[in-house]
């Protein structure tokens, strides 16, 4: 019986996913989207006002900065 000398080799690749830092940004912002939605709904004397609050709570955070970058100019 002849062996086969041909040698076979295995490659084994490693892919490495690193979670972090970007996950507590995003956690404030959805507890500051529940915040804003109970505050603009609960604010509505319509519903026509607490739909339009609901939308106000998904983009509060561009009113934030807007906000802010007017408040310093000089």
């Amino acid at each position: 019986m002849e062996e086969n000398s041909t040698t076979t080799q295995r490659i084994e690749k490693s892919v490495v996913v690193k979670h972090g830092g970007a996950a507590g940004g995003g956690m404030v912002y959805i507890l500051g989207v529940i915040g804003a939605v109970a505050y603009y709904v609960g604010q509505a004397a319509s519903l026509g006002d607490g739909f339009i609050g609901v939308l106000k709570a998904l983009v509060w955070p561009a009113f934030l900065v807007y906000y802010a970058l007017q408040g310093l100019q000089i």
